[in-house]
């Protein structure tokens, strides 16, 4: 009978470069957490706002990183922030940065019940502000901006010209696809 010698898991440390917090994850070797994927709650570190951050892991030189992958605004602070009287206005499209590919999706809150026309607006000029904005960004800037909250400010500070809004935020940003990751072609 031949028995297996167990290997003994332990901890080992991902760098985030996106955040301060410090992630150990119980492995036998770091190369069996390559792509596993990370559910950082930044409700802490934002004073409330309930973000969820994704991060998927790679194994790079012998180290462990953490490379982003979707940032999301949890319903329970979505849903704390709607009141009675109020439109919210939505939309989801794709846009391109500097070294990736993302799907946005801005949520926005009237401070009263408002048109259609005034939707499709504040709507269509959020997504053109945005989309000008993150062209001539990087991934990792465009979601640090959201975590300190300059990006959301400054669309309120836009779209207030065509109604004024209670709460402007981005609910979801999400890779689509790298820029410089290679193809690879099938092989006949």
């Amino acid at each position: 009978m031949v028995t297996i010698k167990s290997v003994k898991k332990k901890f080992f440390e991902v760098k985030l470069p996106l955040t301060a917090t410090k992630v150990h994850l119980l492995a036998k070797t770091p190369e069996e957490l390559e792509g596993s994927v990370i559910k950082l709650d930044l409700t802490r570190n934002l004073r409330g706002k309930n973000l969820e951050l994704k991060i998927r892991v790679h194994y790079k030189n012998g180290e462990l990183e953490g490379e982003p992958t979707s940032m999301l605004l949890l319903g329970s602070y979505i849903r704390r922030a709607m009141r009675k009287g109020a439109d919210y206005v939505e939309d989801s499209f794709e846009a391109e940065c500097r070294d990736a590919i993302l799907r946005i999706k801005p949520f926005m809150i009237t401070r009263k019940k408002v048109s259609r026309a005034i939707r499709k607006s504040l709507r269509n000029n959020a997504r053109k502000f945005l989309e000008s904005h993150i062209k001539i960004h990087t991934l990792d800037e465009i979601l640090s901006q959201i975590m300190a909250n300059k990006l959301q400010k400054e669309l309120s500070l836009k779209l207030k010209k065509i109604y004024p809004l209670a709460f402007c935020e981005i609910r979801v940003i999400e890779l689509i696809k790298r820029k410089d990751a290679p193809v690879i072609e099938a092989k006949e």
